[in-house]
């Protein structure tokens, strides 16, 4: 019987001392944890190499922006394609890919023995014209006096009229060359035409060689005029409700983000493309010569401007894929709380907590914050 007895009290006795042990061990795991995530101290020495200032939650007025991308782009009445209407064999070009060029700039030099024979056609009919034109006057005369039939009239007539309608049609196939009607003259005929540019702009595209034939409906040079470019912006399906004609667009490219561009909202598409988004167009409120089209660029449109509970940026600190701030309690002792940060928001001094009951009234870290959280690491790290 007293054996039984000891058996229970021996048996009671290591349960007891297995839960003390259990809850124990429970009791230091949740202050370590504690310790290390929540609350902590720093050494009166480590405080001092620490350079740290306390502020309290703010408000201010910040505008929420929609980040899109996009490229930039020309309006098709920028964009030129330079072709020989009466095709000809190029004689001579001196355009490479991104050369500026002015408006009346020779593009190209060609030649074909059509052009000699439409300037000789055009020189000749000129020539036959006053014959024809005083030939139908005087069987007009003639006609009223009754010595010539109104049959020679109509003859005369239509060979004035058709000659003078064969010399307009000549005029204008040397206008489409760059031949000027007025000034030509039967010693002047030339084998040559030269192409103009019709804008201020720069050659993007080359496509022939000295020595090809181009014909009409090639494309010999393609030209920009860059004055009128636009952003052209993708935004998605389900933030096209807040995008409006007029709305502020700060833009930049990947390769320098320090230096932006300001647009505004000119056209808004109407189509849904397969990726669920909309093209959107904006103008550079000034052109800068160094954006070529093309380029990629990222924008954050502004949507909306409103009061906003804030902290200096240096306040909040990322640290195991979470937002947080450190709030003052004593005498170099502090606490980290997580935050949730407003989306949309991108101003360059401050950030805007979509949480802010858990800071109000609280003394906030301000400046410092980023060297508080490696002392604190590295506390832990050694404990």
């Amino acid at each position: 019987m007293t054996t039984i007895k000891t058996f229970i009290v021996w048996v009671l006795s290591m349960s007891i001392l297995a839960f003390s042990c259990t809850s124990n061990t429970k009791q230091e795991a949740a202050a370590e944890v504690e310790g290390v995530d929540d609350t902590f101290t720093l050494t009166d020495g480590a405080a001092k190499n620490i350079d740290l200032r306390t502020d309290t939650l703010q408000q201010a007025t910040l505008t929420k922006t929609l980040q899109v991308a996009g490229k930039v782009d020309v309006p098709p009445q920028n964009l030129v394609s330079i072709s020989v209407p009466l095709g000809g064999y190029l004689n001579s070009i001196s355009l490479l890919p991104g050369q500026p060029i002015k408006k009346g700039q020779i593009i190209a030099v060609l030649q074909d023995q059509q052009y000699i024979q439409l300037q000789q056609d055009y020189l000749t009919i000129q020539a036959q014209l006053p014959a024809l034109e005083q030939e139908f006057k005087r069987q007009q005369a003639l006609v009223q006096s009754n010595a010539t039939s109104t049959k020679n009239v109509q003859v005369a007539e239509s060979q004035y009229r058709s000659s003078y309608i064969q010399l307009q049609g000549l005029a204008e196939k040397l206008r489409m060359i760059g031949i000027n009607p007025a000034s030509l003259q039967p010693n002047k005929i030339s084998k040559l035409v030269y192409l103009h540019s019709p804008i201020n702009g720069y050659v993007t595209k080359v496509n022939a060689n000295i020595g090809k034939y181009v014909a009409p409906t090639d494309i010999l040079v393609e030209l920009i005029d860059p004055t009128d470019i636009h952003l052209a912006l993708q935004v998605f399906e389900k933030d096209v409700n807040q995008i409006r004609i007029g709305q502020h667009v700060t833009a930049f490219t990947n390769n320098d983000t320090s230096k932006t561009y300001e647009c505004d909202i000119i056209l808004i598409g109407k189509t849904v493309e397969a990726d669920r988004s909309t093209e959107i167009h904006c103008h550079f409120d000034q052109y800068d010569a160094t954006l070529i089209p093309g380029t990629f660029m990222q924008a954050h449109i502004n949507i909306k401007t409103a009061k906003q509970w804030v902290l200096p940026k240096e306040a909040v600190v990322q640290f195991e894929e979470n937002n947080w701030v450190f709030i003052a309690l004593g005498k170099n002792q502090y606490k980290m709380i997580p935050v949730t940060l407003e989306n949309g928001i991108n101003h360059p001094k401050w950030i805007a907590i979509q949480n802010p009951e858990v800071l109000m009234g609280k003394s906030i870290v301000s400046t410092g914050a980023y060297t508080l959280l490696m002392a604190h690491k590295n506390k832990a790290e050694e404990e």
